[in-house]
């Protein structure tokens, strides 16, 4: 534990020191400067401060003041020395953030079990505040590896759906990566761009309850096959909804909407402009352009400037305006993310 003693005269400072040495503080330092002192205080980490009243330059209590508008001092101990006739200067430097005073000329016994109580003191917030940062750690582990878990429950959903669809796992990776920059383009907050990330693999999660001949039939779909298809994203809904997570809710709202369109002609529920969450208006564009340029065992894959001006000319119509802009800004970009993660040949034609 560490002392800071304040006084201008030499003959006091020593008294003091060897006072509160011998109340068990040994690392004690003084100063006869109190503008060197707060100097001091600003580097170092005193657990207690005693601080003479009279002094040139600043007084006592500026020092109280002083000290208390520093950060690592609004709990530290701090005690005025004053004289028996400054009971006003006692009042004053309790208002001031004092946590104790004595007397001139002081008392052997009283400066010891003063010390001494105030250490026990100090010593106690130590142990709380360290017992608050332990806890707060413990806090952010848990909530960590909370989110960890969130991250792989989603990932795990998003595969199973990738075993039943003709879809890759590339695709659904590349739909996640597009969102985020679609968000990010669009001003969304950073927590917002993380979100949609994460959730927008599970957009066709639903698809587990579609029937294999139908998701992976190399022909058109009958209009009785694209009814059924279709289900998919009340499906998907209703397998992610009713969560207490803020990402699994979300991946919710993105299975169910991502095949909603701007002007209404979209399912499940037919729902126009921004009544569409934006999440699931940001999804249709990144899922659509992807089915665009990739080839699936019913079609051929698009060439990208084509898939481009699908999504211009149906801007306004089909898709929200705002994230067609966004995409044509991150156009580039987006590509990349095409070359970085191709689909497995194998897969893609199968």
């Amino acid at each position: 534990m560490k002392a800071l003693l304040i006084d201008d005269n030499p003959t006091n400072l020593f008294m003091l020191s060897k006072l509160v040495q011998n109340a068990g503080i040994a690392d004690v330092v003084s100063f006869r400067d109190p503008v060197a002192a707060l100097a001091e205080a600003k580097v170092v980490q005193f657990d207690m401060v005693l601080c003479d009243y009279m002094m040139p330059g600043l007084d006592g209590l500026q020092v109280v003041r002083a000290l208390r508008a520093l950060t690592d001092y609004a709990d530290v101990p701090i005690v005025m020395v004053t004289t028996v006739d400054q009971k006003q200067v006692c009042y004053d430097a309790l208002e001031a953030g004092a946590t104790d005073f004595l007397t001139k000329p002081v008392d052997m016994a009283e400066v010891k079990a003063r010390v001494r109580n105030l250490a026990a003191l100090r010593d106690m917030q130590n142990k709380l505040r360290d017992k608050a940062d332990w806890l707060s750690a413990e806090v952010r582990k848990a909530t960590h590896e909370m989110v960890l878990l969130e991250e792989e429950i989603i990932l795990r959903l998003a595969r199973a759906s990738e075993y039943r669809d003709s879809d890759t796992g590339a695709h659904v990776v590349r739909v996640a990566r597009t969102c985020r920059e679609l968000a990010e383009e669009m001003g969304m907050t950073a927590q917002f761009c993380r979100d949609i990330y994460l959730a927008a693999p599970m957009h066709d999660v639903g698809k587990i309850g579609v029937p294999d001949c139908i998701l992976r039939k190399p022909g058109p779909l009958t209009a009785e096959e694209r009814a059924q298809m279709e289900t998919h994203a009340s499906v998907g809904a209703a397998i992610l909804s009713g969560s207490e997570s803020r990402l699994i809710r979300l991946a919710a709202e993105i299975a169910e909407t991502h095949h909603e369109r701007w002007n209404g002609s979209g399912y499940p529920r037919g729902l126009s402009g921004t009544t569409i969450p934006v999440s699931g208006r940001i999804a249709a564009v990144a899922d659509v352009f992807d089915a665009l340029v990739c080839a699936r065992p019913y079609k051929d894959a698009w060439p990208v400037p084509r898939a481009v001006a699908f999504l211009k000319e149906n801007s306004g119509t089909l898709f929200d305006p705002k994230v067609v802009a966004a995409f044509e800004a991150r156009l580039l970009r987006i590509m990349r993310i095409l070359e970085e993660q191709p689909d497995d040949d194998a897969t893609a034609a199968a």
